[in-house]
């Protein structure tokens, strides 16, 4: 039996540790194999003081969920149900999704799914005579959320259920990126994702990932790109990864390493 042949390119994933699959598989529907160059892991947090802010989020009359990982945490953490008067937003569709699998039922989610576009999302806009507004997420990521929000007058209410530990990157996606001979995307969801691998990454390494062409899910995303040298950015539709994979070049258009 002939070994397989190489892929034709590569994208390269910053998703957390071990979260890899959903991008590996849609690489995969494209021809391309994957470097999985993680910045962090996610790690679920269970104290007195998290379920506490948690149980006082879920009672706000509005609730905001800010990542799939998010809603699954709390969910973890205590049953999530929507009551009758009670507004649910998620920041896209993977967290809409994730907060029905729940339990909540009725779920607002923009189609544009970054800070941005949940900040446009009518329920949003006007807090008057009903100002409290729970939001789940992590520490750190979406930070232009909370102050536009306490802007239009709303009291918020956080819980911060999981956290996100930082590690190295691995050495063996590090000497993948030493090694790349074959054009690579890197797919760009994250800014905090990227300003820590660009941080972390030794410095040939560095000069390999900055060769990849970007797959930015945003404008501001692809602003951050250009601010840490890459060159090559396109903007896709959104964060997933068919929406991410669908803005590629044809990989003989990419440029190569």
């Amino acid at each position: 039996m002939s070994p397989a042949a190489p892929p034709r390119w590569y994208v390269i994933s910053l998703r957390p540790r071990g979260e890899h699959a959903p991008l590996r598989r849609a690489a995969a529907r494209h021809g391309a194999g994957l470097i999985a160059l993680s910045p962090w892991l996610l790690r679920d947090r269970d104290d007195a003081t998290t379920r506490t802010a948690l149980a006082a989020a879920l009672a706000a009359p509005r609730v905001l969920v800010t990542s799939p990982a998010a809603a699954r945490a709390a969910a973890r953490l205590q049953p999530l149900r929507g009551c009758a008067d009670q507004r649910w937003f998620a920041v896209g569709a993977g967290t809409a999704a994730a907060l029905r699998r729940a339990g909540v039922d009725a779920v607002a989610s923009p189609a544009r799914m970054d800070s941005e576009g949940v900040l446009a999302l009518p329920g949003l806009q006007d807090f008057a005579g009903d100002d409290v507004l729970g939001l789940i997420g992590a520490p750190g990521g979406r930070g232009l959320l909370v102050p536009a929000l306490q802007a239009r007058g709303a009291r918020v209410r956080r819980a911060d259920v999981y956290e996100r530990v930082a590690v190295a990157p691995s050495p063996r996606a590090v000497a993948a990126l030493r090694a790349l001979s074959r054009p690579a995307a890197l797919a760009l969801s994250s800014g905090e994702a990227l300003q820590r691998i660009v941080a972390a990454l030794p410095a040939d390494a560095l000069v390999r990932l900055r060769g990849a062409q970007v797959l930015a899910a945003s404008e501001r995303l692809a602003a951050l790109a250009r601010e840490l040298g890459f060159a090559d950015i396109v903007v896709a539709a959104g964060p997933r990864p068919r929406e991410l994979l669908a803005a590629a070049r044809a990989p003989k258009e990419v440029p190569a390493l």
